[in-house]
């Protein structure tokens, strides 16, 4: 998108998507906040999990007991564009299921990401954006 087609405002803006993109969800269920999602879906194309093409971004949703964070982010970067990313969303700490930052650093590397930012994204849940290194893309 270039500058004088503007960017998304709002929630969506904070996740610097672009219109038209393709964003695939993984792990949403009954505590996940649908704001986020709506509001990704505002410039967006959300698929589902069974989406078996190329997408720009994921949009993952991760609780502490959800399983092995590094084999989840693995996973994500199979449909991924070269350039595209990963939203990791976690529940806000004091939350069930919060994911401790340390481990999101701790595996991020391991899947040959790196966190860039994290954003305030729901009244529950954080968003961290995880990309491929330079060096990678």
């Amino acid at each position: 998108m270039s500058a004088s087609e503007g960017t998304p405002s709002g929630l969506a803006g904070k996740f610097g998507l672009a219109e038209g993109w393709v964003v695939q969800e993984l792990g949403f269920d009954e505590d996940c906040d649908t704001s986020v999602s709506d509001a990704i879906a505002s410039v967006a194309e959300i698929v589902s999990e069974d989406y078996d093409d190329v997408v720009d971004a994921v949009l993952l949703w991760w609780r502490d007991e959800d399983g092995d964070l590094v084999d989840a982010l693995v996973d994500s970067l199979v449909p991924l564009a070269d350039n595209g990313v990963i939203w990791l969303m976690t529940p806000k700490p004091g939350r069930s299921g919060h994911v401790e930052p340390s481990d999101i650093s701790d595996a991020a590397p391991t899947a040959g990401l790196q966190a860039t930012s994290t954003i305030n994204a729901a009244a529950n849940w954080q968003g961290t954006r995880l990309v491929a290194p330079k060096s990678r893309r």
